[in-house]
């Protein structure tokens, strides 16, 4: 009985933007700022990498530190927008063998 009671309840997901209408144009949208978003950190690690060189000929320790931050944030930031597909699908794919 307790068994039957379980699969009455089961329930199944399939993600597809297709389904919706507008899937279309939110994936465009999401590749758009994803686009924009790595404009954005290509002008930070070049920001950055430009601070850090002025602070370290002029001996200033703070503005070396900030630079090597921006440096190394737009970095990090550009690897997890590049990677956020990848990322996004192992975690589904490890939710759906839950």
């Amino acid at each position: 009985m307790r068994a039957l009671l379980i699969m009455a309840q089961r329930v199944d997901l399939d993600p597809d933007p297709a389904k919706l209408p507008g899937g279309q144009v939110l994936e465009r949208l999401t590749d758009g700022i994803a686009g924009f978003a790595l404009i954005f950190c290509l002008i930070g690690l070049v920001v950055g990498a430009g601070l850090w060189a002025l602070g370290g000929t002029s001996s200033n320790y703070q503005q070396t530190f900030v630079g090597k931050r921006a440096f190394a944030v737009s970095a990090v930031a550009a690897l997890l927008i590049g990677g956020a597909a990848a990322i996004i699908n192992f975690f589904y794919g490890a939710g759906r063998s839950i």
